[in-house]
């Protein structure tokens, strides 16, 4: 019998993603949608990546009674001081898509050259079980830089069109996804979550 896994995001691309990453370890991963909880929404007033994934990992957790794993993930470019950081989804305001807001990114890196362009992805595991209240955190990243133009090649969500991996030359949309998988920030943390 599968034991059950809860994955605390609304974010869909996120969800499928590590649903991907987690098939190997003989979960029943199941989405907020799955067990009735898709519409509720965990307020993220923590300053830090790992703050907010606990944040989500407890409030799911508890109203699920379930094994859980929230996922706070961003993208952190130097030339922005760190920005967009913990606010990678809202950047730019609740207007914005994922379009508007690589666009708007791409608009606050113009005339910054190739060498100041450094960026990284940054992800925090948080797994929290409700019925002994004990948690693991796991916090990874992905080195890289921010391109000059956005470059989609079909794959990925969020700000892969316009992330170059290092040792890439090419956007975390243009790899394949079992490419993005072995280097990316989520990726490597659900390797050592595997592993735990």
């Amino acid at each position: 019998m599968h034991k059950e896994l809860v994955i605390a995001t609304q974010n869909q691309g996120k969800a499928q993603e590590l649903q991907h990453l987690l098939a190997p370890i003989g979960y029943q991963v199941l989405s907020l949608r799955d067990i009735g909880l898709g519409e509720v929404e965990v307020e993220e007033t923590a300053t830090t990546f790992e703050g907010n994934a606990l944040l989500k990992a407890k409030a799911y957790g508890e109203k699920s009674g379930k094994l859980t794993l929230a996922d706070d993930s961003g993208l952190v470019v130097d030339a922005l001081g760190g920005a967009p950081g913990i606010y990678s989804a809202r950047y730019g305001g609740p207007s914005l898509d994922d379009a508007g807001r690589r666009q708007l990114l791409l608009e606050n890196m113009r005339g910054v050259p190739t060498p100041k362009r450094s960026a990284r992805f940054v992800a925090a595991l948080v797994c929290y079980d409700p019925l002994t209240a004990a948690t693991s955190t796991l916090i990874e990243t992905c080195e890289g830089s921010i391109a000059h133009q956005e470059a989609d090649g079909g794959y990925g969500f969020g700000y892969d069109a316009i992330f170059l991996p290092e040792d890439h030359q090419q956007t975390f949309a243009q790899l394949s996804p079992a490419v993005k998988n072995r280097i990316s920030h989520r990726g490597k943390a659900v390797e050592r979550l595997r592993q735990l």
